[in-house]
């Protein structure tokens, strides 16, 4: 059967490092009023200010990790894709991004024109926040009813505690913590606060509470981005036996003055460091792909400050990426989508 195809979706990249690539692809990332929740005139303005400064900054930031074969995130997603259409036998595997190239409209309607009637849509992120998760679904949604594509869509649900990515994630990661450290970091990417709070059913759900959403009703969990980072950390250190006390969880990559959620990851760094730390293992399990955001937020600059804290190394795990196993895992995730 060649009439079921599999959509692997990540974040996007620009175009090269030029200042001018950076600029269009952050003025379209940062417009989506599913990442800057805001009404459209105040993040018209907001992301005109950003944006005066922060091309220049960023490009600097990406040709730093640029590889030789383009931006590290998107090679890395199509080597997924290469690896997964060993274990995806209905239809072909195809990847897109939700900013840039190659964009989820573009390859929706190049699927449709190929014959495809159904396409497994799979955001590639464990945990759920609309900045993420709802954008991508809702903009493959509305290119299919607003073109009339005669695809019937699945999606894969957010998997944060699936057995088969903790499994993935462990293995991929066994080889740097069976060597000798001090801590391990698992650093998130951050969201506003407010993100969270508007999803709330409870209506006072404490989002900066130690044990988030330990108790929490399954309808509570299902929208609660931090309590679902919690999950996935403490399910990954049980499984690899890591003590209490010798891991901990933070947020990284704020933008603006708004409140984050935390503990935050810069604050982590000092705090680790001049608490005596010396060896640091840095995870991002909520990337499955390295990017900017692992590679030279933290790889880099985090390392910097952590060494100036008074650590010595920051070694950085990497994340999914290709591994074998996560590959399999996203399939066996991917068929029982509906």
């Amino acid at each position: 059967m060649t009439d079921h195809a599999l959509l692997l979706v990540n974040l996007g990249s620009p175009a090269s490092t030029s200042v001018a690539d950076v600029r269009r692809y952050l003025n379209q990332f940062l417009m989506d009023p599913y990442v800057i929740d805001l009404p459209w005139p105040v993040r018209r303005l907001l992301v005109s200010l950003i944006l005066i400064k922060r091309p220049e900054q960023s490009a600097h930031a990406y040709a730093s990790i640029w590889w030789d074969d383009g931006s590290p995130l998107v090679v890395l997603t199509r080597r997924l894709q290469a690896a997964m259409r060993e274990h995806w036998t209905h239809g072909p595997v195809e990847i897109a991004m939700r900013y840039g190239e190659p964009s989820l409209p573009t390859v929706l309607q190049r699927l449709a024109a190929q014959g495809v009637r159904k396409v497994t849509l799979a955001p590639l992120y464990p945990q759920f926040a609309d900045s993420t998760v709802t954008t991508v679904v809702e903009q493959a949604r509305q290119v299919i009813a607003g073109q009339q594509l005669p695809l019937d869509l699945a999606v894969l649900q957010p998997f944060y505690d699936q057995p088969a990515y903790i499994d993935a994630l462990v293995e991929s990661a066994r080889p740097y913590l069976e060597q000798d450290y001090d801590h391990l970091l698992m650093s998130f990417h951050g969201l506003p606060e407010r993100h969270l709070k508007k999803l709330d059913p409870t209506g006072s759900h404490d989002f900066q509470a130690e044990d988030c959403c330990k108790d929490a009703s399954p309808e509570m969990l299902a929208v609660c981005y931090r309590g679902q980072c919690l999950r996935t950390a403490q399910a990954f250190a049980r499984q690899l036996g890591i003590a209490d006390g010798k891991w901990s969880v933070s947020f990284q990559s704020r933008l603006g003055k708004a409140k984050w959620i935390e503990p935050y990851t810069e604050t982590r760094l000092d705090e680790l460091g001049k608490a005596g730390v010396k060896k640091l293992l840095v995870m991002c399990p909520a990337f499955v792909a390295d990017c900017i955001e692992t590679l030279e937020e933290i790889g880099d600059r985090g390392r910097e400050q952590f060494i100036a804290a008074g650590g010595e190394e920051l070694l950085l795990v990497p994340c999914l990426n290709d591994h074998p196993q996560w590959a399999q895992a996203l399939a066996g995730m991917c068929e029982k989508a509906q």
